[in-house]
């Protein structure tokens, strides 16, 4: 019986080190630096993977593992096909137990509630500072780094080499090539 942690942050700028240090009993500790909203995480994929039957999965927090019921039911699911009981430290859950399994369901679909909720509320919040005026959505970045785009491209830089140095995803590079291409192009005359 193998004990297998995953500790996972949202992005590069946030520090693993507490749940690495909640994670130093396992005999291995998958991580990595993803959003939690995707599903396709690779870290997680590997230690589920590698996992057999018998194996703990332990990780720190519930919100580390899964971002909805769904996705946690579904892992849930998976470990329990293999064999393999799910530990999550801070609520003292373990699915090795009938009480364990029960509360894990209820909690992640508290969480999914919360997490619903607070998003409505958000789009509450945008649509009322629209009407007042007030929104004016995130600042587009690629826009504003056309110019350095122009010369990137103009210097023989592959479309791909011009989105990695300047920050932007490729289909940003895209778009804005296209505004640009739209831009130029002679106004037509309806004949």
């Amino acid at each position: 019986m193998a004990i297998i942690g995953y500790a996972r942050v949202s992005t590069t700028g946030q520090s693993l080190t507490a749940q690495l240090e909640a994670l130093s009993s396992c005999d291995k500790v998958f991580q990595e630096k993803v959003s939690g909203s995707k599903t396709d995480r690779p870290e997680l994929v590997a230690a589920l993977d590698y996992m057999r039957d018998g194996d703990e999965f332990i990780v720190t927090k519930l919100d580390r593992l899964a971002r909805n019921t769904s996705h946690l039911l579904e892992i849930v699911d998976k470990l329990n096909a293999k064999g393999i009981t799910l530990k999550i430290l801070n609520i003292g859950i373990d699915t090795g137990t009938p009480t364990g399994k029960l509360m894990l369901t209820m909690i992640g679909a508290i969480a999914t509630f919360e997490r619903e909720m607070m998003l409505e509320r958000q789009a509450e919040g945008i649509a009322q500072a629209k009407a007042k005026g007030l929104y004016k959505g995130r600042k587009p970045t690629a826009r504003s780094k056309a110019s350095e785009l122009k010369a990137l491209l103009a210097a023989g830089a592959s479309k791909r080499q011009a989105a990695k140095e300047l920050g932007v995803s490729e289909s940003s590079i895209y778009r804005l090539l296209l505004g640009v291409a739209t831009e130029n192009k002679p106004e037509q005359r309806p004949s």
